[in-house]
């Protein structure tokens, strides 16, 4: 199977991911989107390393990942933060913490 077909799925996840992003304002939609971005980067990290034959992909995947996880514990604590004293977790919702 060729490369080009990875890339193109990773532009795909990537693409949707980002729409996810830029139209959602609940903050988990929002978290999830950047999971679908993340993970089409490490996906084309991936085909460029099997189309090379070097490990060095691989490597930043697995870093990648590890940020991703970082991100997400830290991003479900803040948003059940902003739950807990707001009742909601829209994303607009996030400039009234500054007050």
């Amino acid at each position: 199977m060729s490369v080009q077909y990875y890339l193109w799925l990773a532009a795909i996840l990537f693409g949707i991911g980002l729409v996810g992003v830029l139209t959602k304002r609940n903050a988990l939609i929002v978290m999830m989107s950047v999971e679908l971005m993340l993970n089409a980067a490490n996906l084309t990290f991936l085909a460029f390393a099997r189309q090379t034959g070097n490990i060095s992909g691989h490597v930043i995947a697995f870093f990648v990942i590890a940020v991703a996880a970082a991100e997400a514990a830290v991003g479900l604590a803040v948003v059940i933060a902003i739950y807990r004293s707001r009742g909601a977790v829209n994303v607009d919702e996030v400039r009234a913490l500054r007050e």
